[in-house]
């Protein structure tokens, strides 16, 4: 019997379509995934002018987004190892252009956060098996490497082009449009899906112990923080959900531990190269989530931009990132990838640095392109990095954990950094930058220190 890191290797059939056409399909699923997540971003103020909403529950019409996507990204990439990437791929992807219509039609915020929340879910059943997808049309190494640049490229955009487009949509047409625009892409996408052929499955049975305790745990910490820096950490109910959160942690830990078969392996992490991978896409999203969040308020609220202008504030760093992305791949190949990990990591965060300093609209623009520039510059390196410590039948798991990481550091930081806004909101958003200047700085250390042997494949 083949392993399934075979499988995936397998050339596609005759009958497939070119593995072109396979990449457009998850590039459009995780371009869509990456938009939503900072396009309503700029669009919060006119929401909340919509619903009467607080600061509070903006936040959660963010977080409402991300904290499920956090919470089910591993036991997603376990569940799509199994039931076959196609299959669940498609699944997400009926049920986030479906959810991106509920939200578009929503009556009141509690039903736009609700949306949100299958959203967010949808998202996280859909990003690793567009992973998967990507690796099972490209046999070749090289064209798989250069396939997952793309790829990776795609989300850069989204995320990047996601404050613009939100802001152009919001002034033309409205926050709803936001939604609505996913339909007609995300149908699109089901389409071409269908012609991709089938995906292998793993006969492994699940460890239903570990996905549980992980779902708990995650949701559980990102709750605690997002609610405590909302209304105090004093509270019987935060307390209770970060209580929560530590058991959970303790008993996902024990259940890996006794699993026949794990959702994790523990002995993954006995890599520090794994460790600090995981850790450096922590900073990474902590630092562009949470300062897109603050930037859209402080355009908006402090300058009284509208949510055009505020989006356009963030074109020029839209204008670089990608090309950032796909320059890494270039530079790596030549240079090994830890060349672009420790530069744009240094590099972002001298540029926060600055940021936590200055005011205006002009600098503030001008200063954001180093940051995003050097964070694009970094993570497709940290992807590669990450996949070449591992043995290839745990790719997909290694690639769960890190956007596990990446997207409850975005969350997290979001929660933070509303809650310091929420009082001086100038004072509020320097500290911001300082802790995510902070984060960046530990983690570029962390790369100098431990990445030193990631050399070329």
């Amino acid at each position: 019997m083949t392993s399934y890191a075979q499988q995936v290797g397998r050339e596609p059939s005759r009958t497939a379509p070119a593995p072109g056409a396979v990449l457009l399909v998850a590039l459009l699923g995780f371009f869509m995934i990456s938009l939503d997540a900072t396009a309503v971003t700029v669009a919060l103020p006119a929401i909340g002018r919509t619903f009467g909403g607080t600061t509070a529950g903006l936040q959660w019409v963010v977080d409402g987004y991300t904290v499920p996507f956090a919470a089910l990204l591993i036991s997603a990439g376990a569940v799509s190892d199994r039931a076959g990437a196609k299959t669940v791929f498609g699944c997400g992807l009926a049920a986030f252009t479906a959810a991106s219509a509920a939200c578009g039609l929503a009556p009141w915020l509690a039903f736009l956060i609700g949306a949100r929340v299958v959203q967010g879910g949808a998202a996280a059943v859909m990003l690793p098996a567009s992973l998967a997808l990507v690796r099972q049309a490209y046999a070749d190494p090289a064209a798989r490497a250069r396939a997952v640049a793309v790829w990776s490229a795609g989300a850069a955009a989204g995320i990047a082009a996601g404050p613009v487009i939100g802001g152009a949509l919001t002034s033309a047409a409205g926050w709803r449009a936001i939604f609505f625009v996913n339909v007609p892409v995300g149908l699109v996408a089901l389409v071409l899906l269908a012609r991709a052929p089938a995906s292998p499955r793993r006969s492994v049975p699940l460890d239903l112990a570990g996905q549980a305790t992980a779902i708990v745990t995650l949701a559980a910490l990102a709750f605690g923080v997002i609610a405590g820096g909302a209304s105090g950490f004093g509270r019987p109910l935060v307390v209770a959900a970060l209580a929560l959160a530590v058991l959970g942690g303790a008993a996902f830990v024990l259940a890996e531990t006794r699993a026949a078969h794990p959702m994790v392996p523990l002995r993954m992490f006995r890599s520090n190269v794994v460790a600090a991978c995981v850790a450096i896409g922590f900073a990474i999203n902590a630092a562009f989530y949470g300062i897109a969040f603050v930037l859209s308020l402080y355009f908006q609220r402090v300058l009284g931009e509208p949510p055009v202008t505020a989006g356009l504030m963030f074109l020029p760093m839209t204008a670089l990132l990608t090309a950032a992305n796909l320059l890494s791949a270039r530079v790596a190949a030549r240079a090994g990838h830890h060349v672009p990990v420790r530069a744009g990591l240094l590099v972002s965060a001298l540029a926060m640095l600055a940021l936590a300093f200055s005011h205006g609209v002009v600098l503030v623009a001008v200063l954001l392109v180093p940051v995003g520039t050097g964070l694009g510059f970094a993570l497709p390196s940290v992807i590669f990095v990450l996949l070449e410590a591992i043995p290839g039948e745990q790719a997909g798991l290694a690639g769960g954990l890190l956007n596990a990481s990446r997207q409850t550091g975005g969350a997290l930081a979001v929660a933070l950094y509303g809650a310091l806004v929420s009082g001086s909101f100038l004072a509020g958003m320097r500290d911001s930058m300082l802790i995510s200047a902070a984060l960046l700085l530990t983690a570029a250390a962390a790369a100098f220190r431990v990445l030193r042997g990631a050399r070329r494949p």
